[in-house]
């Protein structure tokens, strides 16, 4: 059994808003570290944007029905944003923004943190540029393989950081060819490297036929015994809107990385609203 408490807050001017939620498990053989709490507060008006987040989750905390994929740990999350809002035609606003993510033990000895410094441009036309970089620690809580080939793993307990950068641009929605790309260079685990470039291509032909591929590429360089490991995710996706209650959906994905192709196609009926086969 849970049971908690919910408090959702959303003030008259719509300045501020946010989100509190205590739960506790009943698990007949635990007792004891088997409650969760969660809360968040933003303060949001045309220019300026501050938020704070803090979550805990105790180690014998039962969702049963649920997802948690962590247990006994405390986060915090704060960001700061502001927007400016220039006069010319091609740009509607720009601006910085500041964010950390903050992991730690029921104890608070850190274990993981994430602090990203952002400017983005989103232009009139609703395509946004982004510009980032980051920094970020890792404590291992168990032991993990950085290229997931079987080679080795580093020991739980040891610690990583490293500095990231990255681009990534959103082309504008409406149209009807559409793409996306993202890069990424910085360093890894075991003061190694990473390299990354992703994108998704997509065509929409009205009102019937929706095409899209999306594809990214690593470059991961370790010290030994990993080495430098290269390759390839890939993957196009078709979906076809027949009638407005026939729809056909298609994807294929290889992973280079695993040496395998996925497929997965699906037929929907709606025969009547809400209800499909």
């Amino acid at each position: 059994r849970n049971l908690g408490l919910e408090y959702n807050l959303a003030s008259s001017n719509n300045l501020w808003t946010g989100k509190a939620v205590v739960l506790k498990s009943f698990t007949p053989d635990v007792s004891g570290k088997d409650f969760t709490h969660a809360a968040n507060l933003q303060y949001f008006n045309r220019r300026l944007t501050v938020s704070w987040q803090h979550e805990y989750v105790g180690e014998n905390y039962n969702a049963e029905v649920g997802y948690i994929p962590r247990k006994n740990f405390i986060r915090i999350y704060p960001t700061a944003g502001y927007l400016f809002f220039p006069k010319g035609n091609r740009v509607l606003s720009h601006g910085p923004k500041l964010s950390s993510s903050y992991y730690f033990d029921p104890s608070f000895n850190q274990t993981d943190n994430l602090s990203i410094l952002s400017y983005a441009v989103t232009f009139r036309k609703q395509s946004v540029l982004t510009g980032w970089v980051n920094h970020e620690y890792v404590k291992l809580l168990q032991p993990f393989d950085p290229t997931n080939s079987g080679l080795d793993s580093l020991e739980a307990g040891s610690e990583h950081r490293w500095n990231a950068f990255g681009i990534d641009f959103i082309s504008k929605p409406q149209s009807l060819f559409t793409y996306l790309f993202s890069t990424r260079v910085g360093g890894y685990y075991a003061n190694g490297t990473r390299t990354n470039f992703s994108g998704e291509l997509g065509y929409r032909f009205q009102p019937y036929l929706s095409f899209a591929v999306a594809m990214s590429y690593n470059d991961i360089d370790l010290p030994q015994p990993w080495g430098r490991n290269t390759f390839w995710l890939v993957g196009p996706r078709l979906d076809v809107t027949m009638t407005n209650t026939l729809f056909f959906t298609a994807f294929v994905q290889y992973n280079e990385q695993q040496d395998n192709i996925n497929l997965n196609t699906r037929f929907q009926w709606r025969y009547k609203p809400a209800s499909d086969l």
